[in-house]
């Protein structure tokens, strides 16, 4: 949690912690086993290498984030597999879903952002969870934050995932966020695709 506390701004801190939340909460209402401290530290780090220290000037960014948390992995001793496992698991939050049987903390982690950016699986989070996390865990103008980092990554990496998802109005989709909406006044906002 140091990692992303030290090189994240506090809406980016907030949004990793809450990825996870929203993931372990989702496991947890379909029973979906997987290694908590995998998801823990992908929610985590999964955005890492859109902080300025750790971006890549042409690699997208969920590879070279995935390359920051194999480090991070080798740093903290973890044998080879599991060094691979977090790095694959960033990767994956961008691409196309992945089914819980086939990869359960890829899915968790696409399920939690996807939540997290555009509103996407919205009924799979009551309203009472989502105002304790967001009490604990504000949004702070997050959507409007990582819209930016989207639209730089976008420009200098047009054949991104980033890039696709700008061009797919990204904004509109953050815009009506129902975490943002709600708390504004102007109804539960719409969902739908961010990777």
């Amino acid at each position: 949690m140091s990692v992303a506390e030290r090189y994240f701004p506090p809406a980016f801190f907030n949004h990793s912690v809450r990825s996870y939340i929203w993931g372990a909460m989702y496991a947890e209402a379909h029973g979906i086993r997987c290694d908590e401290e995998l998801l823990c530290v992908s929610a985590l780090l999964h955005d890492i290498a859109l902080a300025p220290s750790f971006d890549s000037y042409t690699v997208p960014f969920e590879e070279a984030g995935g390359d920051v948390a194999r480090v991070f992995g080798l740093a903290a001793g973890w044998p080879a597999d599991r060094v691979e496992r977090v790095g694959e698991i960033i990767m994956l939050h961008m691409r196309d879903d992945v089914s819980a049987d086939v990869d359960p903390e890829a899915h968790l982690l696409q399920v939690a952002t996807s939540w997290e950016i555009v509103g996407r699986w919205q009924d799979e989070f009551p309203p009472e969870a989502r105002a304790a996390t967001l009490e604990r865990y504000p949004r702070l103008g997050f959507g409007d934050q990582f819209l930016a980092c989207f639209e730089d990554q976008a420009r200098r990496k047009p054949g991104s995932a980033a890039a696709d998802s700008v061009a797919r109005n990204l904004a509109a989709r953050i815009a009506a966020h129902p975490l943002d909406t709600v708390s504004a006044g102007r109804g539960p906002g719409a969902s739908g695709p961010y990777s």
